[in-house]
């Protein structure tokens, strides 16, 4: 099924995903984080989001763009998916408080 949408909003959807993820653990500890499954569960699929709508942008868009890790990006949405028992928690902890911040400031940007 193909979809109707820009770029511009995919690049907003990323931007929303990020944010309902910063609202999921905002003021939480990385322990409470591991040991909240619906929290983190959540902020996986969240996960899944960012890396579909980034699959699905325009390869212009990925081009122009060459400074944000998109094939990472799209990696750990396929390891979320097909490979959950896989996922690293620390690694997902990381991601959430060092590399989703930058990914925003520089969507942000694009948009």
């Amino acid at each position: 099924m193909k979809s109707d949408f820009s770029d511009k909003a995919r690049l907003q959807h990323i931007i929303n995903a990020i944010e309902e993820i910063d609202k999921y653990t905002k003021d939480v500890s990385k322990d409470d984080f591991l040991n909240n499954s619906m929290m983190y569960n959540a902020t996986l699929r969240q996960l899944e989001v960012i890396g579909e709508a980034s699959n699905r942008l325009s390869s212009e868009v990925i081009q122009n763009n060459t400074d944000i890790p998109w094939a990472r990006i799209i990696a750990l949405r396929n390891l979320v998916i097909h490979e959950y028992f896989g996922v690293d928690d620390i690694t997902i902890w990381n991601i959430i408080k060092t590399n989703l911040p930058d990914l925003k400031a520089k969507l942000l940007l694009i948009i």
